[in-house]
């Protein structure tokens, strides 16, 4: 490695990254540490993009944190996984150069940044069934950060969605997650849970909000702290109108105030996807009118149209154009609209998803990607595309429903909101939702009579390994299954909705952005929602929309520190 690089005051730099998500501030923090000068520019007045909101998840098999842990798997397993997933979708040059650089994407930052790592040492992949898939360790998260390391630089972070986490205070899933579910049930978790409340309450009154940062959070805070001491300029408010050609090599990039940037080694795209573009997403996405995106707001496709005025091509021959989640509308005390991803509830014993005419249509437990699949197969056109989680009051105190948290946080708020619909039976639930009764009624009993013996006939809940994960250890014999017949009943709508886009740049196993001819553009990378998916639209396991982020945003660095400078 060379000297590392100061900030960059003038106006030709060697790289130019366009967005500060994972897969921007990965690319720059890489670029930076390769002794490269590099310019992060940022249209938001905040850093982190959609990533800061995320799960914090990082699809990244056979890495060193796993290794560490004694799980070294041949790398033909997730090879042989991830191409029965996909199908004739299967890139096997992107997935090979994925399979071969994220070990070593993770143990660059381990071992240069401050982004440091925990494994998914018990998480399997969602398809057990398949050839190759994993039983653990093929996904990696930050480690918890304190924010307070980051100085002045804390308020350039996004703070995390309200939605998905509590008072501000993010949770991450796993045995922090249990913990907060069963504080009222034992003494250690809740003794765990006591302690993050009050930390957090201190730093609400000391900083203005948590200081103590998981998932999303704590990767965003950990690339923004590791930015920082590498010497990238990151700056905020950027508008960029066009890229700039030098005889068939992109060399820069002009500001909409008519400034020019030049880049001596090119400019990486990371700008987050199209969810929020609503021309785009009409023609990618099915029942778009419907779709809720939960991408942050300036995610409009920005970075795809600068590549298309220089003649990339894009790839929408995906199984699906977006990473679908099943979303509810959280109507807010002000009047603004929030967005809950029903990510873990679907997967818990005691909770089932039904149609308007009562019935259930999926394997609840399965994927958020499925269940809208699902979703959207199920109920025809010119219907509205929802859905309705039903359950009975001991779910809901136990494990709380979308953004309803558990006892002992009060929930009739949620009731006056309109947002959780209560009965006192199931025929008295099902008109508060506009569910048809007769069909609520004999769904619920036929799902008691199985439930009361752990099965699931019809869709087959907790059958595998991915699925016995989302539920309840406790839960026996089916952490998946449970009975509901505790009355009052409750339900939460929700709609079609998606984490970011699959749908993007063509590019190579360099992350290099192509042409329609399938030519490389010299000097355009593309990383992140502004890439196409590299498992063909598919939704293998958890962490496949920040893996391949870090790891192409890392290989689109290595690549330009490797050229000569123009």
């Amino acid at each position: 490695m060379t000297k590392l690089p100061a900030p960059c005051a003038e106006d030709t730099v060697d790289l130019i990254v366009l967005g500060s998500g994972a897969a921007g501030l990965a690319a720059a923090v890489t670029a930076a540490i390769h002794g490269l000068r590099v310019v992060v520019l940022e249209q938001a007045e905040v850093a982190g993009g959609t990533s800061a909101w995320s799960g914090g998840w990082i699809f990244a098999p056979r890495n060193p944190v796993a290794r560490r842990a004694g799980i070294d798997e041949p790398p033909e397993a997730p090879r042989a996984y991830l191409q029965a997933v996909a199908g004739n979708r299967f890139r096997a040059d992107r997935v090979d150069a994925f399979l071969a650089a994220a070990p070593e994407m993770v143990a660059f930052f381990e071992q240069n940044t401050a982004l440091q790592f925990q494994g998914g040492l018990t998480i399997p992949d969602t398809y057990g069934h398949l050839p190759g898939a994993g039983m653990g360790g093929r996904s990696v998260i930050a480690a918890p950060f304190d924010a307070r390391a980051l100085g002045p630089a804390l308020a350039l972070l996004r703070l995390p969605l309200a939605e998905t986490t509590f008072r501000g205070m993010t949770i991450q899933a796993g045995p922090d997650l249990r913990a907060f579910l069963t504080m009222t049930r034992s003494l250690r978790s809740l003794g765990h849970v006591a302690g993050r409340v009050l930390r957090h309450g201190r730093d609400l009154a000391l900083h203005g909000r948590g200081m103590d940062l998981r998932n999303g959070a704590a990767l965003i805070g950990r690339l923004l702290l590791s930015a920082r001491r590498a010497g990238v300029d990151l700056r905020l408010s950027q508008q960029v109108s066009a890229l700039s050609m030098d005889r068939g090599r992109v060399c820069g990039v002009m500001l909409a105030d008519g400034r020019r940037l030049t880049a001596r080694r090119g400019v990486v795209l990371a700008c987050g996807g199209f969810g929020h573009d609503a021309a785009r997403a009409a023609d990618l996405l099915p029942r778009a009118a419907e779709h809720l995106s939960l991408s942050v707001p300036t995610a409009k496709g920005g970075g795809l149209r600068l590549a298309e005025a220089v003649g990339a091509a894009l790839d929408h021959d995906l199984a699906s154009a977006a990473a679908l989640c099943p979303v509810s509308r959280v109507p807010w005390p002000d009047g603004s609209e929030g967005r809950f991803p029903h990510i873990i509830d679907r997967g818990k014993p005691g909770v089932i998803g039904v149609l308007a005419n009562g019935a259930r249509f999926c394997n609840e437990g399965l994927g958020y990607h499925d269940y809208v699949t699902a979703l959207l197969a199920a109920v025809p056109e010119g219907e509205a595309a929802q859905s309705w989680l039903v359950c009975d009051h001991r779910f809901l105190r136990r494990y709380g429903l979308g953004i309803v948290r558990p006892a002992p946080v009060p929930y009739g708020g949620w009731i006056r909101a309109g947002y959780l619909r209560r009965g006192q039976s199931p025929r008295d639930l099902a008109l508060a939702c506009g569910i048809d009764p007769a069909g609520l009624e004999a769904t619920l009993e036929r799902w008691n009579a199985h439930a009361a013996q752990g099965a699931d006939p019809e869709f087959g809940r907790g059958s595998s390994a991915y699925m016995r994960l989302q539920g309840d250890p406790d839960q026996r014999p089916n952490p998946n299954v449970a009975p509901i017949t505790r009355a009052p009943f409750y339900a939460v709508k929700v709609e079609p909705g998606s984490f970011g886009t699959f749908a993007g740049l063509r590019t190579d196993a360099q992350a290099r952005v192509l042409d329609g001819q399938g030519r490389a553009i010299a000097g355009l990378y593309a990383a992140g929602s502004d890439a196409a998916s590299i498992f063909g639209g598919t939704y293998p396991a958890g962490g496949i929309n920040l893996g391949p982020a870090l790891t192409f945003g890392f290989i689109a660095a290595r690549h330009a520190a490797s050229q000569d400078p123009a």
